[in-house]
């Protein structure tokens, strides 16, 4: 099939009801990972792999935040168009929707809340020389019974993929990237709607079997993550920073202040007095102020300041302000929120909380 120019379509629908209240303001696929939104990961994942065409499918949660943070694509080095999707409908629905801007292309989907350590290049160049009319990417799960699961037959043949099921035939789950040519548009435009009445992915890559074509797979290596939950994504925040690089564009008053692996952005400042673990981020612009402790595995976000307390394994995002007689664990605050504290409270709350809350603890 030689070098075709693939075109990359990331999927940005969807209605997040697992992580409101933070996305009643905005699609989950937005909400940052170590200081960058998740599908930016998946955007950086698709350019890097050599694909400038991308189209971005955007959903009924605020599709104009997606639009502002990408726009043209100029400044990530991509073309992006935008298509949007009216109400969700399913990956396969959403994929229909792209077929005038694929044309006659090989192309790439990725599901804009998947996160992937080791990168999609060698399966691009992989699936170009392929004569498949489809490549999927399993993953090993303890839990198959929440994803779409391969059953494969003698000689390791893909022979069936099953959504969800009861009795899982093993334990290699879709992930949410398909490498696809445009054989896929008839075999969905035959599909009729599963019991959630939406047309699935499983089914019409089941479908392009059932019809003899060629279907393969490959395993990913690192991890693979479907951020649909709360603690999904303090564990993608987590493995994303095992993998941070220590940067100080920041500035940090004493050098005790800050241990391990830590990145501090431009015009951020660490007090004297404070105490930062890492694997941990700061963005730009931020204050940690003398007494706070920030453990491990936390991302703070731009215009952030903390005066008080305690945080660890927790993602605060931009502009929030932080000043509690306490240590916040576990927890993902939206941003433009104010946490304080009454005094005299027990120690230790989780929190989730969306954009624009006010907590007086």
């Amino acid at each position: 099939m030689g070098n075709e120019n693939m075109k990359g379509i990331i999927l940005h629908g969807g209605h997040g009801t697992r992580l409101r209240p933070l996305t009643h303001t905005g699609p989950k696929q937005l909400i940052p990972i170590a200081n960058k939104p998740m599908s930016q990961y998946v955007l950086e994942d698709l350019r890097d792999s050599g694909i400038s065409e991308i189209s971005i499918i955007v959903g009924d949660v605020l599709p104009e935040k997606v639009k502002s943070h990408y726009g043209t694509g100029e400044e990530f080095g991509v073309r992006i168009s935008y298509i949007h999707q009216d109400k969700p409908g399913g990956i396969a629905h959403a994929i229909s929707l792209a077929e005038e801007f694929v044309g006659t292309d090989p192309f790439i989907v990725y599901l804009g809340d998947n996160l992937l350590k080791g990168k999609i290049t060698q399966f691009v160049e992989e699936f170009k020389r392929s004569d498949y009319d489809a490549m999927t990417l399993l993953c090993e799960v303890e839990n198959p019974r929440q994803f779409g699961v391969a059953q494969f037959g003698e000689s390791g043949k893909l022979i069936k993929l099953i959504e969800k099921p009861e009795k899982p035939p093993s334990n290699y789950a879709l992930t949410g990237i398909y490498f696809l040519r445009p054989s896929i548009f008839s075999t969905i435009s035959s599909l009729k709607p599963s019991w959630r009445d939406e047309l699935e992915i499983t089914e019409a890559l089941q479908g392009l079997l059932d019809t003899g074509r060629k279907v393969g797979y490959r395993f990913v290596t690192g991890w693979w993550k479907d951020t649909g939950t709360v603690d999904d994504i303090l564990e993608a925040n987590r493995l994303v920073l095992d993998d941070l690089k220590k940067t100080s564009k920041g500035v940090a008053e004493a050098r005790s202040s800050i241990q391990g692996r830590v990145s501090t952005g431009s015009g951020s400042i660490v007090k004297r007095g404070a105490l930062i673990r890492g694997p941990s981020i700061i963005g730009e612009n931020s204050e940690i102020y003398s007494g706070v402790y920030i453990g491990p595995y936390t991302s703070i976000g731009n215009n952030v300041k903390v005066r008080k307390g305690e945080i660890e394994n927790s993602i605060i995002m931009d502009d929030c302000q932080v000043e509690v007689e306490a240590r916040i664990t576990d927890s993902l605050i939206g941003p433009s929120t104010v946490l304080t504290s009454n005094l005299g409270s027990p120690k230790g709350y989780k929190l989730i909380v969306g954009e624009c809350s006010k907590i007086i603890l």
